[in-house]
């Protein structure tokens, strides 16, 4: 049985979503959830307000507080405007980007975000149509705008959208700004909002800002001279009906690659993503139809962007000739190897270069850069972190890479966000530097193991939907702390970090302090054998992610299959222990 409070507080919300203020059809949708017997949809779409997470506001369309409509995504738009018109009253004109991707309602949520900014005195860069999110990072910085937006839940399933906001560096908001501008959306009542927009102050933008942002991105190529050799390099991509189509081919063009295949049927613009259950690259069920065109082809290697393009999933062909999917750690590790070696073997590489990761992402990085001598940061999950490092050293150090294990991976700076556009250019560059010597991307791989150790990487998603979800994710972190593991797998615990607490522990019970920006609700265990266990709440999806980490022995390239059997055993031996 439902609380009965509970009840009566969401109905008494919904009832305020059928006044005049709100559409018909709104009302219709709230009338049904009041009238159903079964209150779970009710209490799902009222008991809270859609909220700026990591990835920024996300949720499933629908009416109600909690879902993603032109009333949340109105009242986001409206706090984020009057938040700008404070923090930079003494400008002569306050301007944003505006930008989207292919999702339903994705164009609506744009044109009525840029109606709502340019009612308030804000001029708008809209883009004509849908556009990678990395390239609306871009447009703020190059047009010198002060914040700009784009919707879009990224590789999310087809229910839901979302809405991104940046800050006028192109990275996505960081405190003070987040929570502010969650003041400033949380005082607005729908009649605040201001939907009636001034034309004057919307301008459409496109191809003008498109040729400048590739001109830029063709800028982080390497070794170009390796490209020439190697034009013919046989590509297959796919956008999964996303963002990607409108720029990843033709970036591969600039870089000077001729061989390139996308998929017909993913080159379509569809929110529906019809031909995917979800439209995730680092799911194998979305690279299906690109392996098949693969196989066909017989190509070298499969991209996949997310529909955002911020992602990007990859497939490549083992020593037996099978495709295999490489990982978002692996992915990770194999754009900072080969931009760390060649940069070195070209004579690029300064002094100052940095590198950057998140907490979660695989050791084996850290490997890399400490045996080359390169300086490695790690940071919070989301690029938004990544960005503030760029920020940080700017004018001081360079930043030349860095990524997650989430598929994202930004190898420049003037961009502010995770960018596929860039990394699928790159790793065609990788793969043609590695056929250039008669390699593979999957032989890359393997010689880095060989030279750095290997390392199995899992992510145990455990999914808990609706406002009971919440809860139940709330109390296994509680658990955690209160009785926090000494072993895990057969291996003691001779490490825990608390992000919340901003403590580390060792297994002596001496206690250090770690140096992050803020605190963060993530746990991390370190074990005797090299096992690294990392436990964060999602902040943009219903669930709590175990990240674990466990080292193997692979003496020759072609053990590697024996490698990942024995990590496996010992993968299951880890969850067993945290009971996933």
């Amino acid at each position: 049985m439902e609380n009965q409070e509970l009840i009566k507080q969401v109905t008494e919300k919904a009832e305020q979503w059928l006044t005049p203020a709100y559409d018909a059809e709104t009302q219709a949708e709230v009338r049904r959830m009041l009238d159903n017997a079964d209150k779970t949809e009710l209490i799902d779409s009222f008991y809270k307000d859609l909220e700026f997470g990591t990835g920024g506001l996300r949720g499933i369309m629908g009416a109600g507080s909690n879902r993603m409509n032109i009333y949340t995504v109105g009242a986001a738009t409206q706090g984020l405007a009057n938040y700008l018109n404070k923090c930079f009253k003494d400008k002569g004109q306050i301007s944003v980007v505006v930008g989207h991707d292919c999702r339903n309602n994705s164009r609506k949520f744009a044109e009525i975000s840029a109606d709502i900014f340019s009612a308030n005195g804000i001029k708008v860069y809209l883009f004509d149509d849908l556009r990678p999110t990395p390239e609306v990072s871009f447009a703020i910085r190059h047009l010198g705008c002060q914040s700009g937006i784009n919707i879009t839940a990224s590789h999310n399933p087809r229910e839901y959208n979302g809405y991104k906001a940046y800050w006028e560096d192109g990275a996505q908001v960081l405190a003070p700004h987040d929570t502010a501008i969650i003041d400033e959306v949380n005082k607005v009542k729908v009649a605040d909002i201001k939907f009636q927009g001034n034309k004057d102050l919307i301008q459409i933008i496109g191809e003008d800002v498109d040729k400048v942002y590739l001109e830029k991105i063709h800028s982080i190529s390497i070794d170009p001279e390796v490209i020439k050799r190697q034009k013919d390099l046989c590509i297959v991509y796919t956008p999964l009906h996303g963002a990607g189509r409108t720029l990843i081919p033709w970036s591969l063009k600039v870089w000077g690659f001729e061989n390139v295949h996308c998929v017909p049927e993913q080159m379509v613009k569809d929110g529906n993503f019809p031909t995917v259950v979800s439209p995730n690259p680092e799911n194998a069920e979305a690279l299906t139809l690109a392996i098949k065109l693969a196989k066909e082809i017989d190509a070298d290697i499969v991209m996949a962007s997310d529909p955002d393009a911020d992602r990007v999933g990859m497939a490549c062909k083992n020593d037996k000739g099978e495709w295999v999917l490489i990982n978002g750690n692996q992915t990770c590790l194999i754009f900072l190897y080969y931009i760390i070696r060649n940069r070195i073997a070209t004579g690029k590489m300064q002094p100052n270069d940095f590198i950057v990761k998140t907490i979660v992402t695989t050791e084996l990085i850290k490997a890399v850069a400490d045996k080359n001598h390169i300086e490695m940061r790690d940071c919070y999950t989301g690029f938004k972190w990544i960005a503030r490092e760029i920020r940080l050293s700017e004018g001081k150090q360079q930043y030349i890479g860095g990524g997650e294990e989430s598929y994202g991976f930004l190898a420049e700076d003037f961009v502010r966000d995770k960018d596929a556009v860039s990394a699928c250019s790159l790793l065609a560059e990788i793969c043609a530097w590695a056929k250039d010597q008669g390699k593979t991307l999957y032989d890359v791989l393997m010689e880095i193991y060989l030279e750095y150790g290997f390392s199995k990487e899992t992510t145990v998603n455990v999914v808990k939907p609706g406002k009971t979800g919440a809860e139940e994710i709330q109390a296994m972190m509680a658990g955690f702390r209160a009785n926090p593991p000494k072993e895990i797998g057969g291996s003691p615990v001779v490490l825990t970090k608390d992000y919340k607490t901003l403590k580390a522990t060792d297994a002596q019970g001496n206690v250090t302090d770690l140096v992050m920006p803020e605190t963060s609700n993530v746990l991390q265990y370190f074990t005797e054998d090299g096992t690294k266990i990392s436990v964060r709440p999602s902040g943009t999806e219903p669930k709590i992610k175990f990240y674990i980490e466990v080292k193997g022995q692979m003496k020759c390239a072609g053990c590697y299959e024996k490698a990942c059997a024995e990590a496996a055993e010992k993968v299951e031996a880890v969850r067993k222990s945290l009971g996933i």
